[in-house]
């Protein structure tokens, strides 16, 4: 492993959410990533054979059971020598468990105990059960998206889970490891998925203040409302977007279209939109998607788009010449980013079995040889190094 972050020691309690996908992006860039996985499995919503696990690539797996006197040793054996424990426990459970961070402060004064949850650590709903729909559903995002006079439209899991979530806990977490190497001190990083996904949300709250963002939904520059940044549907059931904002892009988009800006009605007045959004969808029901690609094809300045599917994406002549998906152990991943010119990240290992490596990783992060074997006896620990799937 040759990434930016080669060197630096996480512990990933193994959970759901945020927390897989906050440590894929840490072990794409280096880190040595260990999965601390329970000895049985969990109650998953979705359960996909390992291989395909694709979040957990570039990790090792030690399979401890936290509840027995052994497995809490060992764990915190482990956070000695780490320099970022994450776990995505409900407000209060780590603690109750025995490895809280005032515990494992006292450890590793250093270490950085990043918690993922959904409401954060205090507030009235903080010992709420919830999903990444609940999340969103309370910052305002959720009442944004979808079409003008519809329900909200549920935009995956993208926006709370990986977005507020994951990327913005990765963030914190190397914000609170760079001040930990000013001042050899650790604390703690409460990664609310409702806090992150606030914060996506500045220019909209910011647009919200000055006037400028209709309450209803569908009724918006960037909501699907503008004739100009939408999408349409085409001939052969597929669709088209359109990102005209700028002036000179729209009126290259007008002409491609063979249409007069002269003509047609202002685009500014929004109480036009309705019928610039039906001449337009009327123009690209005529031809399908494809006809569509190759008319735009010497048209780089209207804002097209073909609305592909995932298994067509990978495909695209600009995502094939990018690399977006590289092949590995025979399945498509996508490329870890974003890209560092000197010291890119990469994929190394695929995702580990539950247990794969807990001998390998508790001899070498300094357990006891004699304790690993009773551990192993007793079950607090599970080692799958030699099972093959």
């Amino acid at each position: 492993m040759t990434g930016p972050l080669t060197g630096l020691k996480v512990i990933e309690i193994a959970g759901l959410g945020p927390t897989p996908s906050c440590g894929m992006m840490l072990g794409d860039m280096g880190a040595d990533i260990i999965r601390v996985d329970r000895v049985v499995k969990a109650d998953l919503a979705l359960e996909l054979p390992t291989r395909f696990n694709l979040r957990d690539r570039n990790k090792r797996s030690v399979a401890i059971d936290l509840k027995q006197r052994a497995g809490l040793a060992a764990l915190l054996k482990l956070v000695e020598r780490a320099d970022v424990l994450i776990e995505g426990f409900r407000p209060g459970v780590a603690e109750r468990m025995g490895f809280g961070p005032e515990v494992c402060l006292v450890r590793r004064p250093q270490l950085v105990f990043a918690r993922a949850t959904g409401w954060g650590q205090e507030g009235p709903l903080a010992q709420d059960a919830g999903h990444d729909i609940n999340y969103v559903a309370l910052t305002g995002v959720l009442d944004m998206i979808g079409p003008a006079g519809g329900d909200p439209v549920v935009p995956l899991n993208l926006l709370g889970d990986y977005a507020g979530g994951a990327a913005y806990l990765a963030f914190g977490i190397m914000c609170a490891v760079f001040e930990a190497q000013q001042s050899g001190q650790g604390q703690v990083v409460d990664g609310a998925i409702v806090d992150g996904v606030t914060g996506l949300l500045t220019m909209f709250h910011a647009m919200r203040q000055a006037g400028h963002l209709n309450a209803r939904r569908g009724a918006n520059l960037l909501d699907g409302g503008a004739p100009f940044y939408t999408t349409y549907r085409t001939k052969d059931g597929k669709s088209v977007a359109i990102g005209a904002l700028e002036g000179r892009f729209y009126r290259t988009l007008v002409e491609k279209l063979g249409l007069n800006t002269a003509i047609l009605a202002n685009r500014n007045d929004r109480a036009q939109w309705p019928a610039l959004r039906a001449l337009f969808a009327d123009i690209f029901a005529r031809r399908t998607r494809d006809e569509w690609i190759q008319h735009f094809a010497d048209c780089p300045d209207a804002c097209f788009s073909p609305v592909l599917s995932l298994d067509e994406a990978g495909s695209h002549p600009h995502n094939r010449a990018r690399g977006a998906l590289v092949r590995f152990d025979d399945l498509d991943h996508p490329r870890p980013a974003p890209r560092l010119s000197r010291t890119p990240g990469g994929i190394y290992g695929a995702p580990p079995r539950i247990g794969e490596q807990t001998r390998e990783i508790l001899t070498g992060w300094g357990l006891d040889e004699t304790a690993i074997q009773q551990g192993l006896e007793s079950g607090a620990f599970l080692d799958t190094g030699s099972r093959r799937d």
